[in-house]
């Protein structure tokens, strides 16, 4: 399964059985997730016996206190932190897919019960459930192209394809509250238009619309 194919075949997961991650898939999820860290300035961590991060009772009723594992999304605390982390933990998000795993973003998480390394001058700012689902989870409904772009009158396809592969990203509650403008030197813009958790959506969406453009 390439890239692309795991962001059309991908959807969110709250429910999980009682199955481990196998050593093999947590040692390549950790390899891609050092090398984010690396080249993001990240600390995102794979928490494999983490259930506690969501135990409150949105989640517990929600499904995701099923969730055996989570990603937890950490890292130096500046005003780039949640862009960066959308983009990095979206990238090891399809990764997951690919290994046959399911995942589910999570801005409602408990920070004591979470058991990551927070270090001084970082901040935790969301969770990422990952496991085996009960099911592959469902389409959800999307703006349209026309929607969500904006700027040169003809779009050139790379960009028609990265757009398609964009509206394809999880955003908080569904509200794809993002613009991506096309510039006359067809240099791409995106745009946060202010939404719950916008910045972490906005790095999700770059990273889909690059995988999308690239294919």
């Amino acid at each position: 399964m390439t890239e692309l194919e795991a962001i059309k075949v991908r959807h969110s997961v709250r429910h999980y059985i009682d199955r481990k991650i196998e050593a093999e898939k947590v040692e390549k999820l950790n390899k891609l997730i050092n090398e984010c860290n690396e080249e993001g300035n990240l600390h995102l961590q794979l928490c494999e016996d983490a259930a506690g991060t969501f135990t409150k009772f949105f989640n517990k009723t929600g499904g995701l206190g099923s969730a055996p594992s989570v990603i937890a999304c950490v890292g130096p605390d500046d005003e780039t932190l949640e862009e960066r982390i959308g983009y990095y933990g979206q990238k090891v998000v399809i990764y997951a897919q690919r290994l046959g795993l399911n995942t589910c973003w999570a801005g409602t998480y408990s920070k004591k019960k979470c058991p990551a390394e927070v270090r001084p001058g970082e901040k935790s700012v969301i969770a990422i459930a990952i496991g085996y689902g009960e099911n592959q989870g469902k389409e959800r409904k999307s703006k349209s192209f026309k929607q969500v772009t904006s700027g040169k009158i003809g779009k050139p396809e790379w960009f028609l394809r990265g757009v398609e592969a964009a509206l394809l990203a999880p955003t908080a509650i569904n509200q794809q509250r993002f613009e991506i403008k096309l510039k006359d030197d067809e240099t791409v813009e995106f745009i946060d238009k202010g939404g719950i958790m916008g910045k972490i959506d906005l790095g999700i969406v770059k990273y889909n619309f690059e995988i999308g453009s690239e294919h």
